[in-house]
């Protein structure tokens, strides 16, 4: 059972379905996973008892269930990277030019009642589509292969400087995520207006639906696989 005192990220480590819970209450355990529940409750204004409720009812549930989720704490770091670029990064590769497609769409037939709203989703997300487009392209192409090389054969230059592209990789979660929870926020949660069609609609839900994907891709990552690499200093 999880108390109060426990990280967001160490928590969803050791319990997947925890990544729900905390997204339902606005707690931000992939960017900023080093806090505990109950800071992170006070900072979110929400009640930590009630968070850490609906959480230990959710593992208590899950521990009754089938388990499905991987240990990655046990698996190589070549295969956490592989299932993060095989789903992950597929997901985005597949879901960015459609939805940027959608977001330009419910801009020019209901920017005329909702403007300022729409305007900022359209500027928010196309910035988070180029930052992530050159953020998936690096890892995949240098940065997961300069990993996969130092864990096939470890030395202490290559460590420094796996640990070195660790801090401008964490910088740039940051900053997609600062830009997800700012569609959130300018959507008040992604409330949709009444005159919304079914395509306005189906934008938000996307755009949740990303918003979901993308945490748990950087959770994979902040979370598992750079502490793996750097308790490799010990």
């Amino acid at each position: 059972m999880f108390e109060q005192t426990h990280q967001l990220g160490e928590v969803v480590v050791q319990f997947p379905g925890a990544g729900e819970v905390f997204q339902r209450h606005g707690l931000d355990y992939c960017c900023r996973g080093n806090r505990s529940i109950a800071v992170a409750a006070q900072q979110a204004g929400v009640d930590a008892e009630g968070v850490l409720a609906e959480l230990n009812a959710a593992y208590r549930i899950a521990e009754n269930g089938v388990h499905t989720d991987h240990d990655w704490q046990k698996e190589r770091l070549q295969a956490l990277m592989d299932y993060v670029v095989h789903t992950h990064h597929a997901y985005l590769h597949k879901t960015m030019a459609p939805l940027g497609e959608l977001v330009t769409k419910i801009l020019r037939v209901h920017g005329a009642h909702h403007g300022e709203t729409l305007r900022q989703v359209h500027q928010l997300y196309n910035q988070f589509k180029m930052n992530m487009e050159e953020h998936l392209i690096k890892e995949e192409e240098v940065d997961f292969p300069m990993i996969a090389r130092y864990e096939i054969q470890p030395d202490a230059n290559s460590l420094q400087a796996v640990l070195n592209l660790i801090q401008g990789l964490e910088a740039e979660h940051q900053e997609v995520g600062d830009l997800l929870r700012e569609i959130r926020r300018v959507t008040e949660d992604f409330t949709l207006p009444a005159d919304a069609c079914a395509t306005f609609s189906y934008t938000y839900d996307k755009l949740q639906e990303l918003e979901s994907d993308t945490f748990r891709h950087i959770h994979l990552e902040n979370n598992l696989l750079f502490p793996r690499l750097a308790a490799s200093v010990a």
